[in-house]
């Protein structure tokens, strides 16, 4: 038997498609492989958000990434709202032919968002004619303009607007999509396409409208759209797609669905093959910066770095120096000379404007550096910290310094840094909320019609949290194995429930993370908006991937509440406390600790915490720091904690390697 012919989908969805898609990017990636189809496409609805995963996927897997994008195309304007009479909006899928065409997909989605959003991201022709060059477009689903007239039998329309795209994009660049999903609507949509590309002389190209990554997997991708306009699968009223055959098809399945057309199959590798985009990793584009003294970086640097260890130390010892010498040459070598410029200017003007900062947290509280520029608080000399542990030369990767802020005054930080750096050079970073454990039940429970009561009682079972997993739990815990087998539609709700566990729910803005850029972030990352908030639309780890400065501004309530605590003092008292200047070895402070009555001190205020700390019962400051890492999954799951106490009291020999 003859292997299929080759063939390559140009219109997939990935959970990125928020509630419209539930295939994960490295399933779709992965199956396409292993079917040997030499490329896929990435064509998520509005949206790049998964680009940068889905090209290092392919990349892993040995497959051509096409970076692409369902783009919503409003008739008339994008300037003006969404109106079903005289402005509807359309889709058009476009893909990025090489890196200037990728460049022109980014700025489009931005703006398209920034610009153009009414119920979802919107691009316009003008929008289009502005950033056609290097872009591939094919005429869209059942919901493009295209297409839309071909079923109001308006064929007249349906080629004016076909001429008009070809006259944008160019005769070589635009194509009619085609599919065979079985559906009544897109038979008569891609005969007529058919039609009028032999009479127009326009391709036509085979894709799948792929949703979701298997035939099976039509039913999560029906219960994702019920969640997403908040129906139940009963409603009769409610939206459905007209096909269930969306799914990523193997190479022999389209062979069968189009063994009358393979040109149409031809098309799409020939289309791959013009698709080449390399996207950049590890190139720094961290803004310069500029000392008001008008020396150098490095020589403001040097001297920030010398007077703030005769500050901090008086007498700098051959250790210091040595240390100091040592962070600084690595700092300059790697380049990251204004990234502590930066970092210590913001801080320091948080402090000038009477914003608590939090004494350091993470692996940067290692640094001889950051101490003496007063970033961090804790002397790395002292507790024998590790500068590596912050920033290796011989593992390069951007330094992460997380900062802790006043929680009631941390958005005046952010606002001084946009107002010196720029605007349109600095935003806030997206995140996504996942379908997780509890979370998940709970919205298949609601469409599926299960009592709230049955459902909350199913819940209470299921861990929740960081790291917390409906499928562990689901094959560990013996109760619920019961529950999921206990009928019919018991083990509906658990098998959907697991399609969905861990896909994008919705997009919101990441809690601490700030980019700032040498340039407008345009230049380097697509857009997007959270209400009235400027974000990325690329997540924190590929936003250091692709070499742009990430900040943690960090707001932390504690702060706010020391601070207050010291204007009482002052007020009732008389009495001006310095924080930064409190006794770690005060005996009434270890006593609250070792009761558990630590309610409010940050980082010990668990329930779990509380009862590790009335065990251990602290008496030194190195012992809050055993406590912090011993309370950690490791940990707490060998029988360290349990020996670590042991020893504390004596009950044990202590004995080292």
């Amino acid at each position: 038997m003859s292997a299929p012919p080759p063939f390559v989908h140009l219109h997939t969805r990935s959970h990125y498609s928020l509630l419209a898609a539930p295939a994960a990017v490295n399933e779709l990636v992965k199956a396409a492989a292993e079917d040997d189809q030499p490329a896929l496409a990435l064509t998520d609805n509005g949206n790049l958000f998964g680009a940068v995963e889905f090209y290092k996927a392919c990349k892993k897997h040995d497959i051509k990434p096409i970076l692409g994008q369902t783009t919503y195309v409003a008739a008339r304007t994008n300037k003006e709202p969404q109106r079903a009479g005289d402005n509807p909006t359309h889709d058009l899928t476009l893909l990025a032919a090489d890196n200037s065409g990728f460049e022109n997909l980014r700025k489009l989605s931005g703006v398209s968002w920034l610009e153009g959003f009414s119920y979802r991201p919107r691009a316009d022709l003008e929008l289009l004619d502005h950033h056609k060059s290097g872009v591939i477009a094919l005429s869209g689903t059942l919901s493009s303009q295209i297409a839309t007239s071909i079923l109001q039998d308006d064929i007249q329309s349906a080629r004016a607007t076909a001429g008009r795209l070809r006259e944008l994009f160019g005769a070589d660049n635009f194509f009619f999509e085609v599919a065979e999903t079985a559906c009544e609507p897109q038979t008569k949509v891609s005969q007529t396409l058919r039609r009028l590309g032999a009479d127009m002389g326009i391709p036509c190209v085979a894709t799948n409208d792929v949703h979701y990554l298997t035939q099976a997997d039509w039913l999560a991708h029906d219960i994702m759209l019920c969640i997403k306009s908040g129906k139940t699968v009963a409603d009769q009223t409610r939206f459905r797609m007209s096909s269930r055959d969306l799914y990523l098809k193997t190479r022999a399945q389209m062979a069968s669905d189009f063994a009358d057309w393979p040109e149409a199959l031809a098309q799409t590798v020939a289309i791959a093959e013009r698709c080449a985009v390399d996207l950049e990793f590890g190139i720094y584009h961290v803004p310069v910066y500029q000392p008001a003294d008008g020396t150098t970086p490095d020589e403001f640097f040097h001297r920030l770095c010398r007077e703030g260890a005769v500050k901090r130390y008086g007498e700098i010892t051959p250790e210091v120096q040595q240390r100091l010498d040592y962070e600084v040459s690595i700092i300059e070598k790697l380049g990251f000379v204004s990234y502590f410029l930066i970092t210590w200017d913001f801080i320091k003007k948080a402090r000038e404007m009477g914003i608590p900062v939090g004494p350091g947290r993470g692996s940067a509280a290692g640094s001889i550096v950051a101490y003496c520029l007063w970033i961090t608080d804790v002397c790395p000399m002292r507790y024998s910290l590790l500068f590596e542990r912050f920033l290796n030369p011989a593992r390069v990767s951007m330094p992460d310094i997380d900062i802790d802020f006043c929680g009631n005054r941390r958005d005046e930080i952010i606002q001084y840094v946009r107002d010196k750096y720029g605007h349109d050079c600095v935003c806030q970073i997206i995140t996504f909320g996942t379908m997780a454990s509890r979370g998940v039940l709970r919205d298949v429970g609601r469409v599926l019609d299960f009592p709230i009561a049955d459902i909350d009682k199913i819940c209470k079972k299921v861990p929740q949290g960081p790291g917390a997993s409906l499928r562990a739990a689901a094959e560990s815990d013996p109760e619920l194995k019961e529950i999921r087998e206990s009928s019919p539609q018991h083990k509906r709700l658990f098998d959907l429930s697991l399609k969905l566990e861990g896909k994008a729910r919705h997009n919101s803005i990441h809690a601490a993370g700030v980019v700032i850029a040498d340039k407008p972030l345009a230049e380097y990352v697509p857009l997007g908006k959270n209400g009235e908030d400027v974000i990325t639309q690329w997540q924190m780890t590929e936003l250091e991937e692709v070499g742009l400065l990430k900040m943690d501004f960090l707001g932390l309530k504690t702060l706010t509440i020391l601070q207050e605590c010291v204007r009482l003092v002052k007020e009732t008292r008389g009495v001006e406390v310095d924080i930064g200047d409190l006794p770690l070895d005060d005996e009434a402070t270890y006593a609250l600790m070792a009761r558990g009555d630590t309610q409010g001190v940050f980082q010990l205020e668990s329930s779990g915490m509380r009862e590790l700390l009335t065990r251990l019962k602290p008496s030194t400051f190195e012992d809050v720091i055993a406590v912090l890492a011993l309370y950690r999954p490791g940990p707490l799951g060998s029988g360290m904690v349990d020996m670590f106490v042991r020893r504390k009291h004596g009950e044990e020999i202590t004995q080292y390697p």
